[in-house]
This record gives structure tokens, sequence and C-alpha cells, in this order.
């Protein structure tokens, strides 16, 4: 393992450009054209396919073509995780997933950033942080997680947000930035109001 290796999974700047980390994109970007070249009428091999792409996988999940990734083994998807077509998952850190959790359609995880100074950027150098996502989490279509986020259990986050703060278990978050804009009672089974970003 290169020491840039080490210092992109520690959250420290590296540099992308990187012989080893550069072979592992590559190696994660064949897999990821063969896995959405397979036909959905072959299960066995789409998992198959997943479990040596991705980090860990759980049993019965679904992950629907196009997906996207850099690295792969960065992303560890619990039981029952459902992702939805074109989905983008920028693995520069961890990315976890708990167990029954939704992702929408065209859905981003975004763990890798950029330094502030130009000249770092010029360089080539970034960093990242881990986003974490708990168990039965619902992510609506085309949100936006942003690097070192955390979701807590059993929150909504409405389609189209951009999520760049924690966010609590239990709650409804809406819009860019995302808010909390109501909580969950516990045990409920479906909304009673569309999401909007209106506080009821």
């Amino acid at each position: 393992m290169t020491r840039y290796k080490d210092k992109m999974l520690a959250g420290e700047l590296f540099a992308y450009d990187d012989t080893e980390l550069t072979a592992e994109r590559l190696a994660a970007a064949l897999l990821m054209e063969r896995y959405n070249a397979t036909s959905v009428g072959a299960p066995g091999q789409r998992v198959s396919l997943l479990r040596d792409l991705l980090g860990s996988v759980g049993e019965s999940i679904e992950v629907r073509s196009p997906f996207h990734c850099l690295y792969g083994r960065n992303i560890h998807l619990a039981e029952d995780v459902f992702v939805n077509y074109g989905g983008v998952f920028l693995d520069t850190a961890c990315i976890e997933i708990g167990p029954r959790t939704l992702i929408g359609p065209y859905v981003q995880l975004l763990t890798a950033t950029h330094p502030l100074e130009a000249e770092l950027r010029r360089k080539g150098y970034e960093f990242g942080a881990a986003i974490t996502i708990g168990s039965n989490v619902w992510i609506g279509g085309g949100a936006i997680v942003c690097p070192g986020v955390t979701i807590g259990d059993d929150a909504v986050v409405g389609a189209g947000s951009v999520v760049t703060k924690d966010v609590p278990a239990g709650v409804v978050v809406y819009g860019n930035p995302a808010r909390v804009v109501r909580s969950l009672p516990s045990g409920e089974v479906r909304p009673t109001a569309p999401i909007s970003g209106r506080s009821e």
C-alpha cells in the first residue's frame, strides 16, 4: 500500500494520480462496465460482480444500472439496501449504508473534496470525508449528500435536497441546504402529506 493510499483512507491530503490509486480506479471502472452491461436476467452474475467491486454486500440487495463509483472497495451495503438508477458514489472515503435503506434515482453520495488553496488543487491533491447512512433511511431522487455527513436511522431526505450537515434519526429533511422540516412519529406507515420544504 502506498503512502498516498494510507493518506486517502485516513482522510488526509493525497495525490490523485498516485500509481496504485490510479490502478485501483481503473480496475473498478472495468468492473462497473461489466456490471452495467450485465442483464437483469442474470441476477447471480450481477451480485457476484458487485461482491468483486464493493467492500461488502449484504443479502437481498439491489443496485440498478447504471451505477458509478471511484474505487468500490470503500463502499459497504448492508442487507436489503436498494439503490435506484444512476447512483453516483464517489468513495474516496468510506461510504456505509445500513440495512433496509432506499436510495432514489440519481442520488449522489460524494465523499471526495478538494483543498481551498488553489496551488494544492493545481498539484492534484484532494481528500475525503466518510458518509454514514443508518438503517431504514429513504433518500429521494436527485439528492446530494456531501462529504462527512451522517444520516441517522429512519430519516427521510426529500428529493433534490443537498445535505451538507448531519441528519438526526427519525426526521424529514428537505431543501438546499437541507433542513429538518418535521419529525417522524415512531411507527408511521406512510406520509400524511407530500414531503415539501414547508413546515406543517
